[in-house]
């Protein structure tokens, strides 16, 4: 799924031009990461729940070389799928 899918769902749900749609499914993506900056999680009903989760340091292997390199800590988002959801799927 891309944003331009998403403004193609909203163009013809709301019967409105392409930018607008574009300019929604833009507003959408950023409401979604500001969301999961500030309280660390968003929840859509009957589709499931994203969540930010911290990764510790660690050393990993360079699949070229071989070499040991180290990686930084970080966060990444998991997402949870909703009973709903994986019944439909």
């Amino acid at each position: 799924m891309s944003k331009a899918f998403i403004a193609a769902i909203l163009q013809d749900s709301l019967d409105c031009t392409g930018v607008a749609a574009a300019k929604a499914a833009d507003d959408l993506v950023g409401a979604i990461v500001a969301e999961l900056k500030q309280e660390g999680g968003f929840t859509l009903p009957s589709f499931g729940t994203f969540t930010v989760h911290k990764t510790k340091a660690h050393k990993a292997l360079n699949p070229r070389t071989g070499e040991p390199v180290k990686v930084k800590a970080g966060k990444t988002v998991r997402f949870k799928a909703s009973p709903n959801l994986k019944r439909a799927v």
